[in-house]
């Protein structure tokens, strides 16, 4: 019964344990609180180990021969999403100033549809791609912080690539490849794994979500996530369809605003204080972009994964 509610649903070995996580968090957060394995696992505070996890498995399933394939599928879909968060940022900075259009400043934009939400996407392919799609995520982990929208700013000399960061998400990746490639009996054990810990990365997603940041962000926090959807969304699908001649599931799957991003804006102030008026307004209007987006993405990405194919819903089958 449960499992058969959860197949209907797009995406809903994810976003159902997702919601009901979120709901908590909203509402009964410090009923969670209370420290050990309740805390660690249905709260956010639980999300890295989790997906460090989820990594390590995913990466028992690859080859080391396509390791060219996973950085050319997760550079488009960089590339891709901080032009496309870039142009829209800039082109309105230069209308309309710092202070932004129909009350979303210039840093709102630029720092939230520049970046993406990594868990959800990882989720998201764990539920309809392949290994090569989720594993990109290494490469996506470049868009996790200030740096790009620092670039974007023209502030790029003030800011270093978190290479460490990246590193430190690899390393789990490579882990399980090593021990994939050496014994194909690790490879069958640990498959399994990558499917069974969707709905705890849903869970741990959803306790860092609070609902009630629509309300706080406003309409024009709302908007902001709209436009992250669908006015960054079909670009990236198009160039993952045209340049990377895929389906485009994966593109509207970080057509997201990422938690992370929400502390962008005061990072952004710390080296350039020209923009600490807007701080307060851009991390609002981001928090509410980043429940829109996750409510809205997985819907989208299942739909279309549906109808336009993907590893798990052939074409054969996709109807």
């Amino acid at each position: 019964m449960i499992m058969d509610f959860l197949k209907k649903v797009p995406a809903g070995m994810m976003i159902v344990p997702m919601f009901l996580s979120a709901i908590v968090n909203t509402f009964f957060a410090e009923a969670l609180q209370i420290g050990s394995f309740t805390t660690a696992v249905f709260t956010s505070a639980g999300s890295a180990a989790i997906l460090g996890v989820q990594l390590v498995c995913l990466g028992t399933q690859l080859h080391f021969k396509s390791m060219g394939k996973v950085i050319k599928r997760g550079g488009i879909l960089l590339v891709s999403k901080f032009i496309i968060g870039a142009v829209i940022g800039i082109v309105i900075g230069k209308i309309f100033g710092p202070a932004g259009f129909v009350g979303i400043t210039t840093l709102a934009i630029i720092s939230s549809v520049t970046n993406s939400n990594g868990s959800l996407y990882m989720s998201l392919m764990a539920s309809f791609g392949d290994e090569t799609d989720v594993a990109a995520m290494s490469v996506l982990t470049i868009n996790d912080g200030p740096f790009l929208t620092l670039v974007a700013l023209g502030a790029s000399g003030l800011a270093d690539i978190p290479l460490m960061s990246l590193v430190a998400v690899i390393v789990p990746l490579l882990f399980g490849m090593i021990l994939g490639n050496i014994d194909i009996k690790v490879k069958e054990f640990f498959e399994p794994g990558i499917g069974l810990l969707i709905p705890f990365v849903g869970i741990t997603l959803g306790g860092s979500i609070n609902l009630l940041n629509i309300i706080k962000g406003g309409a024009s926090g709302i908007v902001l996530g709209l436009i992250a959807v669908f006015i960054g969304g079909p670009f990236i699908v198009l160039c993952d369809r045209l340049i990377g001649k895929r389906p485009g599931y994966a593109g509207w799957a970080v057509a997201t605003a990422a938690g992370n991003s929400i502390a962008t804006p005061a990072a952004v102030a710390l080296v350039d204080p020209s923009w600490a008026p807007y701080v307060g307004d851009a991390t609002t209007q981001i928090a509410a972009a980043v429940v829109v987006t996750a409510i809205l993405v997985p819907i989208i990405t299942g739909w279309w994964a549906k109808k336009y194919g993907c590893p798990q819903y052939p074409l054969e089958t996709a109807k």
